[in-house]
Protein backbone atom coordinates (compact mmCIF):
# COMPACT_ATOMS: atom_id res chain seq x y z
CA UNK A 1 0.00 0.00 0.00
CA UNK A 2 1.34 3.43 -0.98
CA UNK A 3 0.83 6.32 1.47
CA UNK A 4 1.32 10.07 1.24
CA UNK A 5 2.22 11.78 4.51
CA UNK A 6 1.83 15.57 4.52
CA UNK A 7 3.19 16.86 7.85
CA UNK A 8 5.30 19.98 8.45
CA UNK A 9 6.75 18.94 11.83
CA UNK A 10 9.94 17.30 10.58
CA UNK A 11 10.63 15.18 13.63
CA UNK A 12 7.08 13.84 13.71
CA UNK A 13 7.06 13.28 9.95
CA UNK A 14 10.37 11.41 10.03
CA UNK A 15 9.25 9.29 12.98
CA UNK A 16 5.91 8.43 11.36
CA UNK A 17 7.58 7.67 8.04
CA UNK A 18 10.02 5.30 9.77
CA UNK A 19 7.20 3.50 11.61
CA UNK A 20 5.06 3.18 8.48
CA UNK A 21 7.93 1.84 6.38
CA UNK A 22 8.77 -0.61 9.15
CA UNK A 23 5.19 -1.85 8.79
CA UNK A 24 5.75 -2.48 5.08
CA UNK A 25 4.06 0.64 3.68
CA UNK A 26 5.52 2.64 0.82
CA UNK A 27 5.65 6.24 2.06
CA UNK A 28 6.19 9.57 0.29
CA UNK A 29 6.43 12.72 2.40
CA UNK A 30 5.71 16.41 1.92
CA UNK A 31 6.39 19.17 4.44
CA UNK A 32 4.12 21.97 3.20
CA UNK A 33 0.68 22.44 1.70
CA UNK A 34 1.50 23.19 -1.96
CA UNK A 35 3.95 20.29 -2.27
CA UNK A 36 1.50 17.95 -0.56
CA UNK A 37 -1.30 18.97 -2.91
CA UNK A 38 0.89 18.49 -6.00
CA UNK A 39 1.76 14.98 -4.89
CA UNK A 40 -1.83 14.13 -3.89
CA UNK A 41 -3.10 15.26 -7.30
CA UNK A 42 -0.99 12.55 -8.94
CA UNK A 43 -3.73 10.21 -7.67
CA UNK A 44 -1.29 7.33 -7.09
CA UNK A 45 -1.87 6.84 -3.36
CA UNK A 46 -4.02 4.37 -1.45
CA UNK A 47 -4.30 6.60 1.64
CA UNK A 48 -3.33 10.22 2.33
CA UNK A 49 -2.36 11.29 5.88
CA UNK A 50 -2.88 15.04 5.92
CA UNK A 51 -1.97 17.47 8.71
CA UNK A 52 -4.49 20.26 9.10
CA UNK A 53 -2.15 23.17 9.89
CA UNK A 54 0.41 23.40 7.09
CA UNK A 55 2.62 26.21 5.75
CA UNK A 56 1.62 27.51 2.35
CA UNK A 57 -1.87 26.03 2.29
CA UNK A 58 -4.15 24.72 5.01
CA UNK A 59 -4.98 21.01 5.02
CA UNK A 60 -8.75 21.29 4.67
CA UNK A 61 -8.34 23.64 1.72
CA UNK A 62 -6.15 21.01 0.03
CA UNK A 63 -8.73 18.35 0.80
CA UNK A 64 -11.60 20.37 -0.68
CA UNK A 65 -9.57 20.94 -3.85
CA UNK A 66 -8.86 17.21 -4.18
CA UNK A 67 -12.53 16.32 -3.83
CA UNK A 68 -13.48 18.94 -6.45
CA UNK A 69 -11.14 17.11 -8.82
CA UNK A 70 -12.95 13.83 -8.04
CA UNK A 71 -9.88 12.39 -6.34
CA UNK A 72 -11.50 9.93 -3.95
CA UNK A 73 -8.37 8.65 -2.17
CA UNK A 74 -9.18 8.07 1.53
CA UNK A 75 -7.83 10.95 3.65
CA UNK A 76 -6.96 10.81 7.34
CA UNK A 77 -6.70 14.26 8.91
CA UNK A 78 -4.12 14.81 11.67
CA UNK A 79 -4.75 17.79 13.92
CA UNK A 80 -4.27 19.26 17.38
CA UNK A 81 -7.81 20.67 17.24
CA UNK A 82 -10.09 18.37 19.19
CA UNK A 83 -13.38 20.26 19.44
CA UNK A 84 -16.48 18.69 17.91
CA UNK A 85 -16.95 21.58 15.47
CA UNK A 86 -13.41 21.05 14.16
CA UNK A 87 -14.07 17.36 13.56
CA UNK A 88 -17.35 18.15 11.83
CA UNK A 89 -15.63 20.70 9.60
CA UNK A 90 -12.97 18.17 8.62
CA UNK A 91 -15.47 15.45 7.79
CA UNK A 92 -17.70 17.87 5.89
CA UNK A 93 -14.67 18.90 3.82
CA UNK A 94 -14.32 15.32 2.57
CA UNK A 95 -12.12 13.62 5.18
CA UNK A 96 -12.65 9.91 5.76
CA UNK A 97 -11.22 9.89 9.28
CA UNK A 98 -9.87 12.27 11.90
CA UNK A 99 -7.07 11.69 14.41
CA UNK A 100 -6.24 14.16 17.17
CA UNK A 101 -2.63 14.76 18.28
CA UNK A 102 -1.06 13.31 20.33
CA UNK A 103 -2.03 9.82 19.21
CA UNK A 104 -0.64 6.31 19.58
CA UNK A 105 1.07 4.71 16.60
CA UNK A 106 -1.08 1.60 17.09
CA UNK A 107 -4.22 3.68 16.61
CA UNK A 108 -2.76 5.36 13.53
CA UNK A 109 -1.86 1.99 11.99
CA UNK A 110 -5.33 0.62 12.77
CA UNK A 111 -7.02 3.57 11.09
CA UNK A 112 -4.78 3.26 8.02
CA UNK A 113 -5.65 -0.43 7.75
CA UNK A 114 -9.35 0.42 7.95
CA UNK A 115 -9.06 3.05 5.22
CA UNK A 116 -7.01 0.65 3.09
CA UNK A 117 -9.71 -2.03 3.39
CA UNK A 118 -12.33 0.50 2.33
CA UNK A 119 -10.31 1.40 -0.76
CA UNK A 120 -9.76 -2.27 -1.62
CA UNK A 121 -13.50 -2.93 -1.38
CA UNK A 122 -14.10 -0.13 -3.88
CA UNK A 123 -11.48 -1.56 -6.25
CA UNK A 124 -12.86 -5.10 -6.02
CA UNK A 125 -16.31 -3.95 -7.07
CA UNK A 126 -15.21 -1.78 -9.96
CA UNK A 127 -14.13 -3.58 -13.13
CA UNK A 128 -13.28 -1.18 -15.93
CA UNK A 129 -15.28 -1.53 -19.15
CA UNK A 130 -14.27 -0.26 -22.57
CA UNK A 131 -16.03 -0.69 -25.91
CA UNK A 132 -13.82 -3.72 -26.63
CA UNK A 133 -12.99 -5.43 -23.35
CA UNK A 134 -13.38 -5.42 -19.56
CA UNK A 135 -10.45 -5.18 -17.14
CA UNK A 136 -10.59 -6.92 -13.78
CA UNK A 137 -7.73 -5.14 -11.92
CA UNK A 138 -8.06 -7.30 -8.82
CA UNK A 139 -7.33 -10.53 -10.70
CA UNK A 140 -5.16 -8.96 -13.43
CA UNK A 141 -7.44 -10.24 -16.20
CA UNK A 142 -8.93 -8.83 -19.38
CA UNK A 143 -12.19 -10.32 -20.70
CA UNK A 144 -12.41 -9.90 -24.49
CA UNK A 145 -14.63 -11.72 -26.99
CA UNK A 146 -15.49 -14.38 -24.42
CA UNK A 147 -11.84 -15.08 -23.65
CA UNK A 148 -9.71 -14.27 -20.59
CA UNK A 149 -6.30 -12.68 -21.13
CA UNK A 150 -3.98 -12.89 -18.12
CA UNK A 151 -1.83 -9.87 -17.34
CA UNK A 152 1.09 -9.43 -14.98
CA UNK A 153 0.55 -7.12 -12.01
CA UNK A 154 2.49 -4.26 -13.64
CA UNK A 155 0.68 -4.72 -16.95
CA UNK A 156 -2.67 -4.60 -15.14
CA UNK A 157 -1.72 -1.53 -13.10
CA UNK A 158 -0.49 0.26 -16.21
CA UNK A 159 -3.62 -0.56 -18.22
CA UNK A 160 -5.87 0.44 -15.31
CA UNK A 161 -4.13 3.80 -15.02
CA UNK A 162 -4.48 4.46 -18.75
CA UNK A 163 -8.16 3.48 -18.84
CA UNK A 164 -9.03 5.57 -15.78
CA UNK A 165 -7.51 8.53 -17.62
CA UNK A 166 -9.08 7.71 -20.99
CA UNK A 167 -8.57 10.46 -23.55
CA UNK A 168 -5.92 12.21 -21.45
CA UNK A 169 -2.22 12.33 -22.22
CA UNK A 170 -0.31 10.65 -19.39
CA UNK A 171 3.37 11.52 -19.16
CA UNK A 172 6.09 8.94 -18.64
CA UNK A 173 6.90 10.53 -15.27
CA UNK A 174 3.27 10.13 -14.17
CA UNK A 175 3.23 6.49 -15.26
CA UNK A 176 6.52 5.79 -13.50
CA UNK A 177 5.25 7.38 -10.27
CA UNK A 178 1.88 5.60 -10.38
CA UNK A 179 2.99 2.11 -11.35
CA UNK A 180 6.50 1.89 -9.93
CA UNK A 181 6.56 4.64 -7.26
CA UNK A 182 8.22 8.06 -6.82
CA UNK A 183 11.44 6.59 -5.42
CA UNK A 184 11.77 3.84 -8.02
CA UNK A 185 15.05 3.50 -9.89
CA UNK A 186 13.32 1.74 -12.79
CA UNK A 187 14.50 2.95 -16.19
CA UNK A 188 12.05 4.89 -18.37
CA UNK A 189 12.56 2.26 -21.09
CA UNK A 190 10.60 -0.16 -18.90
CA UNK A 191 7.45 1.80 -19.70
CA UNK A 192 7.92 1.29 -23.44
CA UNK A 193 8.51 -2.42 -22.85
CA UNK A 194 5.29 -2.81 -20.85
CA UNK A 195 3.29 -0.79 -23.39
CA UNK A 196 4.63 -3.18 -26.04
CA UNK A 197 3.55 -6.19 -23.92
CA UNK A 198 0.03 -4.78 -23.54
CA UNK A 199 -0.37 -4.03 -27.22
CA UNK A 200 0.82 -7.53 -28.12
CA UNK A 201 -1.44 -9.30 -25.61
CA UNK A 202 -4.55 -7.25 -26.40
CA UNK A 203 -4.01 -7.14 -30.19
CA UNK A 204 -5.84 -3.82 -30.58
CA UNK A 205 -5.01 -3.22 -34.25
CA UNK A 206 -8.05 -2.10 -36.30
CA UNK A 207 -10.39 -2.30 -33.28
CA UNK A 208 -10.93 1.43 -32.71
CA UNK A 209 -9.32 1.06 -29.31
CA UNK A 210 -5.65 1.97 -28.98
CA UNK A 211 -2.83 2.92 -26.66
CA UNK A 212 -1.46 5.91 -28.50
CA UNK A 213 2.14 7.06 -28.20
CA UNK A 214 2.46 10.82 -27.76
CA UNK A 215 5.98 11.36 -29.00
CA UNK A 216 8.31 12.92 -26.43
CA UNK A 217 5.58 13.03 -23.78
CA UNK A 218 3.87 9.74 -22.95
CA UNK A 219 0.77 7.72 -23.82
CA UNK A 220 -2.99 7.99 -24.09
CA UNK A 221 -5.78 5.38 -24.08
CA UNK A 222 -8.30 6.26 -26.78
CA UNK A 223 -11.51 4.82 -28.25
CA UNK A 224 -12.98 5.85 -31.59
CA UNK A 225 -16.40 4.62 -30.46
CA UNK A 226 -16.90 5.54 -26.79
CA UNK A 227 -19.01 3.25 -24.66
Amino acid sequence: MRLLLVEDERRLSDALSYILKKNNYLVDTAYDGPSGQDMAESNIYDVIILDRMLPGKEGLSILRDLRKQNISTPVLILTAKDEIKDRVEGLDSGADDYLVKPFSTDELLARIRALGRRKNEQIQSSNLKTSLFELDPLNCEVMMNGKIIKLTLKESQLLEYLIRNKGKVITRDQILSKVWGFDSDVDMNNIEIYIYYLRRKLNLKDTGVRIETIRGIGYSFREDNNV
